[in-house]
């Protein structure tokens, strides 16, 4: 399996969760019917805005699907930036991403 650092993680004006992968390209990942979706502009991996599910819920959702699907480890760095992220989320999402 690949690995791809994670440079960004945002949550945008409309509330949507971005992951932005230092290589990685995912134009198909629409294809998947998962919810995951491309922004070929800012380059990221997003989701919808959170209703039933949480932001960490679509963190992991986003991170499996990659995974799953395109054969793709993203991962966390100490170098990752945390766009609008409060700190309780990013210690969440750092949480689940060490189990």
């Amino acid at each position: 399996m690949n690995k791809d650092k994670i440079l960004e993680i945002k949550v945008d004006d409309l509330g949507r969760l971005h992951i932005k992968p230092e290589k990685s390209k995912f134009t198909m990942i629409y294809r998947t019917a998962t919810e995951v979706h491309w922004d070929e502009k800012k380059m990221t991996l997003y989701s919808p805005k959170p209703n039933e599910w949480s932001y960490v819920d679509w963190y992991v959702h986003i991170i499996k699907v990659v995974e799953n699907e395109c054969s793709i480890k993203l991962e966390l760095t100490d170098s990752t930036d945390w766009i609008n992220i409060p700190i309780n989320l990013k210690s969440e999402i750092i949480k689940v991403n060490l189990t």
